[in-house]
């Protein structure tokens, strides 16, 4: 086992000068796009047919409840419910770094753009723990208590960068490198215990 973690995130350093009058009404250019996530991340669907009524529960859209079912009683990861939810986990984070002010394109529902999130379609037998997912968010505790921390500084570090791409119109380095590496956490731990695609425990790093 490398040092590699199955979960990859990066974002492209923007060479250029960043667009001073978006990033200072980010928030208010951020509302169309965050409607349009909110539309597709709600926690519950439900699909009426006349053979009755199917409902599958999520977490923030992302499938949940029934990946961990068929991980558990059938040790399968059904391929659709995959691609739906890395490609809605991919979308996400666009639209996080487009609020973090480390990309000033709008956020794409369909295209990467800057942001690259991969991770491969798990084959389960081989792969994955059948009971693991059972206490996954469990495990993942120590995570979310460093990730709280983590979020503060973020947050902080975010609103110098606001300041700074308002005077000089650049990102500074060190603050993109850390607000990534705090994306990139967040993107490991979800992975492992909400999309559920690696039994990895996800490291205590920010760095790939």
């Amino acid at each position: 086992m490398d040092g590699t973690y199955p979960v990859q995130y990066s974002v492209d350093y923007p060479e250029r000068g960043l667009n001073r009058l978006t990033t200072a009404l980010r928030l208010l250019m951020a509302i169309p796009i965050l409607i349009v996530l909110g539309t597709v991340s709600s926690g519950t669907w439900q699909w009426t047919h006349e053979t009755g009524t199917l409902v599958a529960s999520g977490a923030g859209g992302l499938l949940f409840v029934p990946p961990l079912l068929m991980i558990l009683f059938r040790e399968k990861y059904p391929r659709w419910w995959f691609e739906w939810n890395r490609e809605l986990h991919r979308f996400g984070n666009r639209v996080v770094a487009y609020l973090a002010l480390i990309d000033d394109r709008y956020p794409a529902t369909d295209e990467h753009q800057s942001v690259h999130l991969d991770y491969e379609h798990p084959d389960v037998p081989q792969d994955l723990n059948r009971w693991l997912p059972l206490v996954k968010w469990l495990l993942a505790l120590p995570h979310y208590i460093v990730l709280f921390f983590l979020d503060i500084a973020a947050l902080v570090a975010v609103v110098i960068a606001w300041f700074a791409v308002l005077v000089t119109g650049r990102y500074p380095r060190g603050l993109f490198t850390f607000v990534e590496g705090v994306i990139r956490w967040h993107n490991r731990v979800l992975a492992y215990a909400v999309v559920l695609v690696t039994d990895r425990y996800p490291p205590f790093r920010l760095a790939p």
